[in-house]
Formats: structure tokens, sequence, C-alpha cells
């Protein structure tokens, strides 16, 4: 993303009416994947103004305007649109983020010190996401130390639509013997995961103690089906696709195995991920809510009824 223009499209609006415009997002299934969309609040202190925001790697047309005005319901919210200098805005973005603390784990960048009483993983900015600043990626990392310390061995387990390799990575921390496979749809996060693994010491390869990178949609990828069953399987996406997949992950997951999901909103969002993976033969172990996000831990049923 470096050598190329970036234009991002924002429409302000109430928080219930952004929330209700990615409901609707996550319900079209000839979305334009080049158009990318996320929706957040504008501050802290003004935690119901939101703003649903777009990025193209062109200039938008009216076909692109049209795609994020027919999100929501009524009359749109005006859209402003940016051109955005040839860098890598998610660097930017990121550069010189906080600290945080997860739990157990302590994730900053390269600009601030390890926490030697915590589990301590440094991961510069990058054009992947995942670096734990969202809420969701900090809550996986939480439910992680939770299930660790519920008495839960994973000697196999999948991070998919991984990012920046974070918590497959926190996944290797708590179980040092496990295989651990990751996947992400986008080539780009390849050297992305190989850097953060040389920085946090990190083994890359097919072997227990390691992890092994794929480039993969979903779990579309014969390497992923060899390497499993799972009893572990991080997720960390989105609503949509989590549903999609429910069954895929039933494959996936070995009976009596974990899935952990994140990237959903509480509520609508929330439940129709439930509901999926009900059917597919999960049930709910724990929920942790962070912010509006849901982090949810399912066991896969023995013996599906």
């Amino acid at each position: 993303m470096s050598d190329s223009t970036t234009w991002k499209l924002s429409l302000h609006a109430p928080k219930r009416i952004v929330q209700a415009a990615l409901l609707a997002h996550d319900d079209i299934d000839d979305w334009d994947f080049e158009l990318v969309i996320a929706g957040r609040e504008v501050a802290e202190d003004r935690p119901d103004d939101w703003v649903l925001e777009g990025w193209y790697p062109r200039k938008p047309g009216t076909e692109q305007k049209a795609a994020l005005a027919g999100l929501f319901e009524g009359k749109a919210p005006p859209i402003t649109t940016e051109e955005l200098p040839p860098a890598d805005w998610v660097t930017l973005s990121q550069h010189n983020a906080p600290p945080i603390r997860a739990g157990r784990f302590h994730v900053h960048t390269p600009d601030y010190p390890a926490d030697p009483d915590a589990i301590d993983f440094v991961i510069p900015a990058s054009q992947a996401f995942g670096t734990g600043q969202h809420r969701t990626t900090a809550g996986c990392l939480e439910m992680l130390g939770q299930m660790k310390a519920s008495g839960l061995i994973a000697r196999n387990v999948a991070d998919i639509g991984t990012g920046t390799g974070l918590l497959g990575f926190a996944a290797l921390a708590l179980w040092p013997r496990a295989a651990v496979t990751l996947t992400d749809i986008d080539p780009v996060c390849v050297p992305v995961v190989e850097e953060n693994a040389a920085l946090n010491g990190i083994p890359m390869g097919a072997q227990k103690g390691a992890a092994v990178m794929v480039v993969a949609d979903g779990m579309d990828d014969p390497l992923i089906a060899i390497r499993g069953p799972y009893d572990l399987l991080i997720a960390n996406i989105l609503a949509g696709p989590l549903v999609s997949l429910a069954p895929d992950f039933a494959r996936a997951v070995a009976p009596g195995g974990s899935l952990l999901l994140a990237g959903l909103l509480a509520g609508d969002q929330e439940a129709a991920v439930k509901r999926a993976m009900l059917r597919a033969g999960f049930r709910m172990a724990a929920r942790l809510q962070r912010g509006d996000w849901a982090i949810l831990w399912l066991r896969r049923r023995r013996q599906v009824r």
C-alpha cells in the first residue's frame, strides 16, 4: 500500500444508525471486496457519535458512494471523501500507539519498553490489522488467558484471519508445544507475520511449537484441512463471514474443541453468530464484552444431536 493512493469515505451518524448500517452490510453477498468498511465512535467522550468509514484503492465514484448510502435506511448521511497520501495509512494510524495490557498479555510497538511481568509482544505498526489496539483483539487475548486458566489444553491451533499473527502467537505462548496454523486472505500479511515472528522469537514451521502461515479465503485451503482437526480455532473477523463459516468451523474443530470468535457487535450480530454456531453443533462456554464488541468462547459438542 505504501506506493499507492487510498481514498477514504466518511458518513457521520448516531451509534444505532451506524450499527444498523454495519448489520445491513453483513447481509450483502455481492459487496465489492475492494471497498472496506468499519464503524467506530468519534471520541471516547462522545459514545453516541459514530462514523462509518470506507476505504477504496481508487477515486470512488457514484457506484461506491451509492453502495455506502444504500446501507442506511431512509436518507443517508452526507458522504465526505478524502484522498489519503501515498503512504501506509494503517501504519500511520498505529504509529506510537500506546501499549495495551489484556489479561496476561502486554502488547506494544517498538517505541515502548517490554513489561517483564507479562507475556510481552512487540508488534510494529504494519499493513495488517491486529496490533492489539482494537477491543476485539484485546478481548481475544484476555479470553485466551481465561481459557488457559480454566485448564484448557490446546495442542493444535488455527488463527483464521490472523493479520499480524498476534493471536496465534499468544496461543503459542500459552501452549508452547502446540502446532499453530495462521491464515489470512491478504498476501501482504505473510511478510508482516514473518517479521513479527522474528521480533518475538516465534518459530515458524510445520512442527509442534511453531507457526505456519497460509494465504486462504476463510477455510478454503487444503493445508488447513490436512493440519486439522483443531482443538482451538480463533477467528477475529466479521459477523457475516463468521455465520457463513460456521459449518466449516464445525468440520475443522475436534469434538470437545474450542472456538474463539470476535469481530461481532453485541446485540443482533452476536445473536446471529450464536444461532449459526448452535446449528453447527457448538455451545457457549464463556463471553466477554468490551465496549460494543462481544468475544465468544464456544465448545463443539462431543455428540451433535
